[in-house]
């Protein structure tokens, strides 16, 4: 297969590049200089009109797939109607059914009740508010690994990157960051015990609520489904359960980050789904409403309805167009994307596994649904990180108009939009492939 052969990136991409660093922060990070004209879809053209395949969804946000009809025509209509009324201190209609609709999906036995933000880390900041009002306590268990944001609180939980805390000191104090539960890369060996979920379950009670960490000063257990920036990591079966029974015995919140893993992106409306887990409180944002500015998080009536007016809100929270695009979302998810997610899913990894025998640099092939990572090695026997290669691999997809993004060390995630087809995943698993081929004879 050979690449194409227009240089990239054109004219237009590279003018407004210079542009943007002059004036954009430089705190950003762009893996490739990709300048964005339009999507429509599971494609995407940049400024100079080339066509790319996006398996990045924004990361995971543009979840109906770029410019869905039924959303853009969601928009439009909540545009001419009115475009902003503080839900913090008047009522509108489309917050009010899009809480309907989630509280409808929410994994609890309860009822549920809603608040909204902006984003994932506006989720996460309301989240250990309200466990620390809810449970007057003030301390927290994070994972290693694990991103939350980065405003000041939310970053206090992220334990994802050193540049993403260097020079930030000091963060919210009071959290306790343990291992995430990785089969593939074991970090805890406690009692020669296998099993990496119990492992941590075992660190957590034998060691840190023994030495360093009263557990009747837990608020909460803050922790992703499935981590995400970490390196789209798995956890074991029952891991989750075991983390359930040590909140119910400490009387500790369970907090779960589904940002990313949330709303449908694993086949199933809720990470937590696949393991049948009741959690207290999740966070949501990235695909609830196809690429509008929306997050918030989700509770159980009895934890949500304590705390009083006026001890959280969120001016721009909840927008009316936001929410708007959400209902849409909803509605197209509930209607069949999440199920086509399941079984493209199952594809896609079939088509992965089968790939790997030809690639000895692929060295685990991971996710549920449409949330899935491939890591990358130089050896399978030693297990050795491969960011070269992988690094090599995203930009060789590039070359070849392939959107695709890293996370963890060494892993690549594929996010597609929910209603990808067979014929859309083939397209872009012979640019994947052909990209790992090039990136194998230079590095491996």
């Amino acid at each position: 297969m050979a690449a194409p052969t227009r240089v990239l990136p054109g004219p237009h991409a590279q003018a407004l590049i210079e542009r943007d660093s002059v004036v954009i922060s430089p705190s950003y990070t762009r893996g490739y200089p990709f300048v964005m004209a339009r999507g429509e879809g599971s494609f995407v053209w940049d400024v100079d009109g080339n066509r790319y395949l996006d398996f990045t969804t924004g990361i995971a946000v543009t979840s109906t797939g770029h410019s869905h009809p039924n959303v853009v025509r969601a928009i439009q209509e909540q545009a001419e109607k009115f475009i902003h009324m503080s839900g913090t201190d008047f009522y509108y209609l489309p917050q009010i059914e899009l809480a309907e609709r989630l509280c409808s999906v929410a994994p609890f036995d309860d009822e549920a009740m809603v608040f909204f933000g902006n984003s994932g880390a506006e989720a996460i900041e309301a989240a250990a508010k309200l466990a620390r009002y809810y449970t007057e306590r003030g301390r927290f268990i994070a994972f290693l690994h694990g991103f939350h944001g980065r405003t000041m609180g939310a970053l206090s939980f992220t334990a994802s990157k050193v540049v993403q805390r260097e020079d930030f000191f000091p963060l919210l104090p009071g959290i306790t960051h343990v291992p995430y539960p990785d089969s593939y890369h074991p970090i805890l060996n406690a009692d020669g015990c296998k099993d990496q979920g119990q492992a941590v379950l075992n660190y957590i009670e034998q060691e840190i609520f023994r030495t360093i960490v009263p557990p009747k000063e837990v608020a909460g257990i803050l922790v992703e489904t499935i981590q995400g920036e970490g390196g789209y990591v798995v956890p074991p079966d029952g891991f989750l359960q075991g983390l359930r029974d040590i909140c119910d015995r400490y009387g500790i919140l369970m907090i779960m980050d589904e940002v990313q893993s949330g709303m449908g992106r694993t086949g199933k409306w809720w990470g937590v789904d696949h393991w049948n887990i009741k959690p207290d409180i999740i966070c949501t944002a990235k695909g609830i409403a196809s690429g509008m500015p929306l997050g918030g998080i989700i509770a159980r009536r009895e934890i949500m309805q304590t705390w009083a007016p006026g001890a959280h809100a969120s001016t721009f929270g909840g927008n009316p167009i936001s929410c708007a695009a959400g209902i849409a979302t909803f509605d197209l998810l509930k209607n069949g994307l999440i199920d086509n997610c399941a079984r493209m899913g199952d594809y896609t990894m079939a088509k992965l596994r089968e790939m790997q025998s030809r690639h000895p640099s692929i060295g685990d092939v991971r996710g549920k649904g449409l949330m899935i990572g491939i890591e990358f090695v130089h050896s399978r026997e030693t297990r050795e990180r491969a960011a070269d290669i992988r690094n090599a691999v995203v930009d060789h997809a590039y070359e070849e108009r392939l959107l695709i993004l890293g996370c963890g060390v060494n892993t690549i995630r594929l996010v597609p939009s929910l209603n990808v087809t067979e014929e859309l995943i083939d397209e872009a698993l012979l640019i994947f492939e052909h990209a790992i081929a090039r990136a194998e004879e230079d590095l491996l």
